[in-house]
């Protein structure tokens, strides 16, 4: 079943875009106070989201991926302050350097910092933040702030980095 194509509204304005990249989804945040009249429509290729806010606003984003993605298993949530887009990419495990096919930099894209991860490094950071814990756990004990706590069970990871 074909949803009916979104026009773009003489009177529109694109909607504020904070995205971040993962090794099987990309999310985008679409930035709009109290969201309505929601219209997505996810396109292996590209993306057209049209709605309004709680003054009547109307916003329209039109957005050509970076690389494909999987219409089915890619969707949208309305948040009170959001409309959220997770995107299930076509090729897993290939970082996306941006969002956009077009290596300009739209102005109402931004990067999520706050939820960026540089997952290509996933592993090494893993016992890079174990390695943290662990000197900072050895720190306190030598600093005469109380004992270790017992880390019996990270016996597991410690067999592991042979600690």
């Amino acid at each position: 079943m074909n949803k009916p194509k979104i026009v773009r509204p003489e009177e529109s304005k694109p909607a504020h875009a904070l995205w971040f990249d993962r090794k099987k989804y990309v999310t985008i945040n679409f930035m709009v106070q109290k969201p309505k009249d929601v219209q997505v429509d996810i396109q292996p290729d590209k993306l057209i989201l049209c709605c309004k806010n709680e003054t009547d606003d109307v916003y329209y984003n039109e957005l050509h991926f970076y690389d494909k993605v999987q219409i089915h298993d890619s969707r949208e949530r309305v948040y009170d302050r959001t409309i959220n887009v997770l995107l299930r990419k076509m090729k897993p495990d290939c970082a996306w350097p941006r969002l956009q096919k077009d290596p300009a930099k739209a102005s109402w894209i931004s990067v999520d910092f706050d939820n960026w991860r540089d997952w290509e490094h996933e592993d090494d950071e893993g016992k890079e933040e174990y390695d943290r814990y662990v000197d900072m756990i050895r720190e306190m004990a030598n600093s005469d702030k109380g004992e270790a706590p017992d880390m019996g069970d990270l016996s597991d990871v410690s067999e592991v980095f042979s600690i």
